[in-house]
């Protein structure tokens, strides 16, 4: 497949992004009298935040021939990346929901079985798009979705390293989709072909196993063949293990609002600096802010920041005139 505009992008990723809906208000989902609509997904996040930040970006994935699917493709698109959508009219946009049962505690619901984005499959991936970014981005949602999505995931890393692109990975576990279990096998096996690793700790041990800390856990990943390890510890900061030196960042202090997207922002920001070829210290400290500014506002995507925005995390004012 090629990319619809004849233009190539710096970084190309692929996955499955639904339509959202999510209560008005805190409290029991069954008493919810208004809902809104939107949509997400961690590939799609991620290409935003990334867009957002100076890089350019190409999203593929499938979406229903439905009005949900022109969501998702229209919001995607207004974000100025450059977006493949696959329409697919024998399956609907993938649906994910949102309860806020307390203003602190969020449960997501999946309606994704048997989705148009669960029936990725090889010959969907954008072959030449991969083979002139600089980098490809997958996540290990996509291989948990379906067998087909699973071998497009395989089928697009081989892509990128035959043509000498640099593939990143964000293990992304979803124990929606499958088992740790099942998972571990299939992440060691995306671990061993990716040049870049994101993981959270329990992430990182379904794949690696348990680890004494962070640090060792980021050790056992790279043992497994990439340079570059990060280990996001949400408030806690992030630890790497990165051409097997270690370095450690904190996060920005903040009062967090919703932290779904945070990691995907985070991921964002150090491939943003990382293209840039920003020193190793300089990319930590973008990724804890963009990840911090994802958990600012309600919404997967919409606080992610533009790169001239990241200062106001260290303003001593709040209001700019």
């Amino acid at each position: 497949m090629s990319c619809s505009n004849g233009t190539y992008t710096d970084v190309v990723t692929m996955g499955e992004t639904m339509a959202l809906m999510k209560a008005v208000t805190p409290g029991p989902l069954a008493h919810a009298g208004s809902m809104g609509l939107g949509m997400g997904g961690a590939e799609t996040n991620f290409a935003i935040a990334l867009q957002r930040l100076g890089a350019s970006v190409t999203w593929l994935g499938r979406v229903g021939q439905d009005s949900l699917g022109d969501l998702v493709l229209r919001e995607v698109a207004a974000e100025g990346i450059t977006t493949l959508g696959i329409r697919d009219p024998h399956a609907p946009t993938g649906l994910m929901i949102k309860e806020r049962r307390t203003q602190e505690h969020l449960k997501v619901w999946y309606y994704r079985t048997a989705s148009a984005g669960s029936r990725l499959a090889p010959e969907d991936v954008p072959v030449d798009a991969i083979q002139n970014a600089k980098l490809l981005h997958l996540t290990g949602i996509t291989p948990g979705l379906s067998a087909t999505a699973h071998q497009a995931a395989l089928h697009a890393v081989t892509v990128a390293r035959e043509a000498g692109v640099t593939v990143s990975f964000d293990l992304n576990y979803r124990a929606a989709l499958w088992t740790e279990e099942e998972a571990g096998p299939v992440f060691r096996r995306f671990i061993e072909q990716a040049d870049l690793v994101f993981a959270g700790d329990d992430e990182a041990e379904i794949a690696v196993g348990p680890g004494a800390d962070s640090l060792q856990l980021a050790h056992k990943i790279a043992a497994l063949g990439p340079h570059q390890v990060i280990i996001k510890n949400g408030p806690a900061g992030c630890v790497g293990v990165i051409d097997h030196a270690e370095y450690r960042q904190e996060a920005v202090r903040i009062n967090a609002v919703d932290t779904v997207g945070a990691g995907d922002a985070f991921v964002a920001g150090y491939i943003s600096d990382l293209l840039a070829g920003a020193p190793i210290q300089d990319r930590l400290h973008t990724a804890v802010r963009t990840g911090a500014f994802a958990c600012l506002v309600p919404g997967d995507w919409e606080g992610m920041p533009h790169r001239h925005e990241l200062e106001l995390l260290d303003a001593s004012e709040p209001v700019r005139r």
